[in-house]
């Protein structure tokens, strides 16, 4: 057979995330509560669900391959021009395209360590070299993350406001800080996948001048379509240009592209979700305070849960829930592995959780 590139031959073949589908395939068993991939069990939109809907018909022919509409209406509601913007297959996919354009082999990437690994798999798969800092008070550290770009020269600084896997978030004046001090040679990549669930003041304004910054949103998180794959980017014209050099460009289909427009028009559906999401996190508060268990502050739609002892504590605690068809996640890496993170779900799945997790824990201790 043809030979992998030298790169490609080093790497073992993994999946970032292992889905609660191949979860059911190995144990057998259904998936009762799924809460644990941060997903909206609230939905979409009833209007986008809609849109999707009639445009089915339609799904014969391409979606827009420069995806006019849909730009249109992000520039809309961000105060952007649509030339500032570039869209595909959710943050991801949005990442692995920047990490293309930038990162030979060997070229530094700065970032935290525990933070969110598909960007790392990017990373990895081009060759580049990873540096990280570790977390601070479980939060990712700006100035931490600056000085570590600065001292190894990255190219790349990867920085997630709010933060997954430990729910935290900076205000906007601690990220203007961040933006202000990354070396004009480095790229400060913004995730903002979970800050429509964040406090007010905790998006910087937008700044399409500057030629260093790219920042990302997502419909998979508060519009609650993780399911059609829809992110953009928002940065500076000439930057943003560079992506149709690489991306799919038939890479949204029609129908996505029609849910993510009647999505974004649909301003009292986020409210809504907002308010489910805040109750759902006072509850999964309620119940690991319940157990002995310490919630920590949240701004995105999970809520991570302090065990209080190591990783393989929570591990057990993940592995137990499983067998009661509850699925959640835990933190990859020492010291943030001692939790476990749980996503915001509705009332049936918190039902669920709340019998589920004494039986789980009184067998463990």
């Amino acid at each position: 057979m043809p030979s992998f590139t030298p790169i490609i031959e080093k790497l073992p073949s993994t999946v970032p995330f292992v889905g609660p589908e191949a979860l059911e395939r190995r144990n057998g068993a259904q998936i009762t509560a799924r809460i644990g991939a941060n997903e909206s069990v609230f939905g979409p939109s009833p209007k986008a669900i809609a849109a999707m809907q009639a445009a089915a018909s339609e799904s014969w022919m391409y979606g827009d391959p420069e995806h006019h509409d849909l730009k249109s209406a992000i520039a809309r509601s961000r105060g952007v021009g649509p030339e500032n913007i570039a869209c595909g297959g959710g943050i991801d996919g949005l990442l692995g395209l920047v990490v293309r354009l930038f990162i030979s082999p060997g070229d530094t990437v700065a970032t935290s360590l525990g933070a969110y690994p598909t960007f790392n798999f990017h990373v990895a798969a081009a060759g580049g070299r990873l540096v990280t800092t570790p977390y601070v008070n479980d939060r990712e550290d700006p100035q931490s993350l600056l000085g570590l770009a600065r001292a190894e020269k990255a190219k790349l600084l990867y920085f997630a406001n709010p933060d997954n896997p430990m729910g935290s978030h900076w205000p906007a004046a601690d990220v203007d800080r961040l933006i202000a001090a990354t070396p004009d040679d480095c790229l400060l990549l913004l995730d903002e996948a979970y800050v429509e669930f964040a406090p007010d003041g905790t998006a910087p304004r937008f700044d399409t001048a500057r030629r260093n910054l790219l920042r990302f949103r997502t419909f998979s998180k508060a519009h609650g379509m993780a399911g059609i794959r829809v992110g953009y980017v928002i940065g500076e014209a000439h930057l943003i240009a560079a992506f149709d050099k690489i991306r799919n460009h038939f890479g949204i289909s029609r129908i996505s592209q029609a849910g993510a427009i009647a999505a974004l028009a649909d301003t009292a559906w986020i409210a809504h979700v907002r308010t489910e999401v805040a109750a759902s996190r006072q509850r999964l508060q309620a119940i690991a305070a319940a157990n002995g268990l310490t919630a920590l502050p949240s701004a995105t739609n999970f809520v991570t849960i302090d065990c209080g002892r190591d990783g393989a504590f929570a591990r057990a605690i993940v592995d137990g829930l499983l067998t009661h068809g509850i699925f959640i996640r835990m933190p990859g890496v020492a010291p943030l592995n001692r939790c476990i993170r749980i996503s915001c779900g509705g009332a049936e799945e918190m039902q669920a959780l709340e019998a589920a997790l004494p039986r789980v824990l009184a067998t463990l201790r």
